[in-house]
């Protein structure tokens, strides 16, 4: 639970390095074009490069909107990612990006990381983008091996609920998906037969045929109790033997 988490922090700061980074590489880029334009018309050489001096876009027919663009899908992956690693909205990760969701371990994760940086140490970039991007790599390929490791129960492992539910010791750690049985009888139908078999008590004195609250004596200690405290003395039947049975 630990080292997952741990792991889970460094992937964060990782997004958000990338994340940060990438913006700067685009505003840069912005800035080296604007520069470009405005001494294009001074001087020949520059337009024999092949990228605009100072920035990662290349020289040639809207180069300018796919650097841009390719910035822009940068950011969005990074934080369609942070958002998959605080686990929020995990339903709708489950639903749309099942291979995000709870379902799944972290090597779509990893594999997502590492088109990421790569994508951008490709590149000719600054200092703090390319460390950024290093950093996203290693962190990319230790979740491919985690994904290989634990398989699609990293996340339920790592996940902090089902932590504080096992300390609580309340919730179960695993779901049933045995069948749930009920009782297909309506309702109506047992309590006819209940009202019908339950016996029906009438007012009459203690000991006689009819009362059913005191049966069950017999004749033994507990029946010679019942009959003294009513006033009767019970006497044991007469031992005799069959009439088939020749007597000795």
């Amino acid at each position: 639970f630990m080292g997952l988490n741990a792991v889970r922090f460094l992937s964060l700061v990782s997004l958000i390095l990338v994340f940060s980074s990438t913006i700067f590489v685009m505003v840069t880029n912005i800035k080296a074009v604007n520069a470009f334009e405005a001494n294009k018309s001074n001087s020949t050489m520059l337009e024999d490069c092949d990228y605009i001096e100072g920035s990662t876009v290349p020289n040639q027919p809207a180069g300018v909107f796919w650097a841009v663009v390719a910035s822009l899908l940068i950011i969005f992956q990074t934080v369609v990612l942070f958002l998959s690693e605080v686990s929020w909205p995990i339903a709708f990760f489950d639903r749309f990006f099942p291979v995000l969701g709870s379902q799944f371990g972290l090597g779509a994760l990893g594999i997502f990381q590492c088109l990421i940086s790569t994508q951008i140490l490709s590149h000719h970039v600054d200092d703090f983008t390319l460390v950024s991007a290093f950093f996203l790599f290693a962190i990319g390929c230790l979740n491919m091996f985690l994904g290989l490791l634990f398989r699609e129960k990293a996340k339920a492992k790592r996940s902090i609920r089902s932590w504080r539910a096992e300390a609580k010791g309340i919730l179960p750690t695993h779901a049933d998906n045995r069948p749930v049985f009920v009782n297909a009888t309506p309702s109506y139908v047992s309590s006819v037969f209940t009202e019908s078999k339950a016996p029906q008590h009438e007012t009459s004195e203690y000991g006689t045929w009819r009362s059913t609250e005191k049966a069950g004596y017999g004749f033994g200690r507990q029946g010679e109790k019942a009959a003294g405290l009513r006033g009767f003395i019970l006497q044991k039947p007469e031992e005799s033997l069959p009439r088939y049975v020749t007597p000795p």
